[in-house]
Order: structure tokens, then C-alpha cells, then sequence
């Protein structure tokens, strides 16, 4: 009885230990990246979309951008869009992922967000 106890014990934590050393998501682009360096922020509200940013943005800013897109992206099918936030020009668009597609919005200063599902 003692054996098969410990036995569902320890699946159980194997179990949670794979749940919970889930590493944040890979983009196109950041392979070389450090992991740390990309912050989940939220849900976007309009869409449910996953919200990241890279260390060139806070996550209020993300949240930002990702509504402003949301808006954008709502009358161009699938086009790039140009939106400004404050004083910033993002550029965004949906790209291909492996395998999902995922929405981003880029600064030429090098600030990035994605949104994913």
C-alpha cells in the first residue's frame, strides 16, 4: 500500500514539475535572445491575445500598443498597420509562427511587442 502511494507521489510531482518549467515563448527573430529578456504583460482585452514585450518596452506600453492594433487591425485585413502610441511609430503586422500565426508591432528604436494566443 506504502509503495503504490508513494508511487502516485511521485507522478504527481513529476507531472507538476513539467507544468511548471514551461519556458516563455520562442519568436521569430529571437533565437539568439536571452529568455529573460522577453516580459509577459497580460491580456490583450479586445481580443484574449497574450501580450509580451522585450526589454525595449514596459508592459503598459505593450498593453498600449496591443489595443491600439487590436483597433487597427480590425478594418485592414491582415495588412501591415502604422499606429502611434504617446510619441512612438509602431509598425505592426501578422507574421507566421511555428505552427500559429502571431501578431507584432515593432519601433525602429527597437522596441518590440507580440501578441499571441
Amino acid at each position: 500500500m506504502r509503495s503504490i502511494m508513494t508511487g502516485t507521489a511521485a507522478g504527481l510531482l513529476g507531472a507538476a514539475a513539467l507544468c511548471l518549467g514551461t519556458p516563455a515563448p520562442s519568436f521569430a527573430g529571437t533565437e539568439g535572445a536571452a529568455r529573460s529578456s522577453v516580459t509577459y504583460c497580460g491580456a490583450d482585452k479586445a481580443t484574449g491575445l497574450a501580450v509580451w514585450a522585450e526589454s525595449a518596452g514596459s508592459c503598459a506600453a505593450a498593453l498600449e500598443v496591443a489595443s491600439a492594433y487590436t483597433k487597427a487591425a480590425s478594418s485592414k485585413s491582415g495588412a501591415p498597420a502604422t499606429i502611434s502610441v504617446g510619441e512612438t511609430t509602431w509598425t505592426c503586422q501578422e507574421r507566421q509562427g511555428d505552427p500559429n500565426p502571431y501578431r507584432e508591432c515593432v519601433t525602429d528604436s527597437g522596441g518590440r511587442v507580440v501578441l499571441t494566443s
